[in-house]
């Protein structure tokens, strides 16, 4: 194998390396949200989810004295 050969060779390695590398930083960067109409299937699926309420917490009794007086929540 002569000496070019290997130079090619581990220049087109170098330059896979530098595109994998590159799509790796991108990634790292995050997206955040996304700008813009979301699409037709995403928006049907929220119109038609109800949103779930979560269920109010039981009341707190506070004792005072010898009587229990029930605290406002």
């Amino acid at each position: 194998m002569d000496v070019m050969k290997m130079l090619d060779e581990l220049r087109s390695e170098r330059e896979a390396i530098e595109e994998a590398i590159l799509t790796l930083e991108r990634l790292a960067q995050g997206q955040g949200r996304r700008r813009g109409r979301p699409p037709a299937w995403l928006a049907a699926l929220r119109k038609n989810k109800a949103p779930v309420a979560a269920p109010p917490p039981p009341p707190v009794k506070v004792r005072a004295g010898a009587k229990a007086v029930q605290a406002a929540s």
